[in-house]
């Protein structure tokens, strides 16, 4: 893979998220948020933050790099909004896992996320986010989302422009919401539908395919304009129309028949859409299977976790009478119950009863 050296991708569904929702006392995580270097000014201010894990510890991470996220890296992001005509501060924090990210950052990203949402007394939404995965709502954050291999150290400024690892970029999507992800260099990443970058440090090839759209070569074009930019000038930048160049071409040359990537998961044809309660009510924590299909809001209490999986996102309901029990294992549980899905990776998104919008309870009639 280029860019970096490939670290043992671990399995998903083993992951450990106990750390997520730990038997640490609610003060005392207060008063360790408090003590965060990292958490002062966090939601102060309508805007976005995002932090990334080093070596167990929050770090700023850049904003010049906003939207940009590495698979080997672990981050926090933090958006802090305000509603229409109202002035009290809103918030929606997101803990960002990439492929190759370690199970210590994971389990340490999902720790601070909680440390945060309990510094910001208890008002943010929390969200799981998985690489490939992300939501629609984290999508929205950034103009453009860029998915790079390696860690953040990688990149094109920390290295020599002659020793500089080639990379692939994919660009997809229309309109103002184009994904950049980078892609083995082989020449099945390459789809006539969409717009590619070979970036080889001093020399650079935009290929479009013969059916992608203007959307997609206009944000290859600012991606070419800004690695120009970053680089003094100094590469060659070449655009390639698939129609026209032939198979002799230089461009082709640079790849390989390997792909050593993984295939999506597959859609469960027979999935249907799920509702579990979570309640310690016997004495024992225990989930069980409410329903299924399209359920009336009146089905959830007050006094219990649940759990609703559309298949395509997984929803966490913690009701305002649910024992401390309840409420600390309500994500472990989510998690654990997704480890026996055949789609572990989806996002995970946790509501408070009084805080619950009309979205979730319509995912639930639907």
């Amino acid at each position: 893979m280029s860019g970096f050296v490939k670290a043992k991708k671990y399995d998903w569904k083993d992951t450990n998220i106990s750390l997520f929702g730990s038997d640490t006392d609610r003060q005392v995580k207060k008063e360790s948020a408090e003590t965060e270097p990292a958490w002062k000014g966090a939601g102060q201010a309508v805007g976005i933050q995002i932090w990334r894990i080093v070596k167990f510890k929050v770090v700023h991470w850049d904003k010049n790099e906003y939207g940009k996220f590495y698979n080997g890296d672990s981050y926090i992001i933090l958006n802090t909004y305000k509603e229409k005509d109202s002035d009290a501060l809103l918030y929606d924090v997101h803990f960002w896992i990439g492929k190759y990210s370690t199970q210590d950052e994971y389990g340490t990203a999902a720790y601070k996320t909680v440390e945060l949402d309990t510094l910001l007394d208890d008002k943010p939404i929390q969200h799981r986010e998985v690489q490939g995965h992300e939501s629609s709502l984290f999508k929205s954050y950034f103009p453009t989302l860029e998915l790079l291999n390696g860690g953040a150290d990688t990149g094109f400024k920390h290295v020599k422009p002659q020793e500089y690892c080639p990379r692939l970029l994919h660009f997809h999507g229309e309109k103002k919401k184009i994904e950049i992800k980078e892609v083995p260099l082989c020449r099945s990443s390459i789809d006539s539908s969409d717009v590619f970058i070979l970036d080889l440090g001093l020399e650079v090839y935009q290929w479009n395919g013969k059916t992608c759209n203007k959307d997609e070569k206009f944000k290859a074009v600012q991606h070419l304009q800004t690695l120009k930019s970053e680089r003094n000038g100094k590469p060659k930048v070449e655009s390639l129309d698939e129609r026209e160049i032939s198979e002799s071409h230089k461009f082709y040359s640079y790849f390989n028949d390997d792909n050593e990537e993984e295939p999506d998961e597959q859609d469960d044809p027979d999935f249907v859409k799920s509702l579990f309660r979570l309640s310690d009510q016997s004495g024992e924590l225990e989930r069980t299977l409410e329903g299924t299909g399209s359920m009336p809001r009146s089905t959830l209490d007050e006094n219990d976790v649940f759990i609703l999986d559309t298949g395509c996102e997984l929803f966490v309901w913690v009701g305002n009478g649910t024992s401390a029990a309840e409420q600390r294992n309500a994500l472990p549980y989510a998690h654990a119950y997704l480890k026996t899905t055949k789609h572990p990776l989806i996002c995970v998104t946790c509501y408070r009863q009084s805080a619950t919008p009309d979205s979730f309870y319509k995912a639930m009639e639907d």
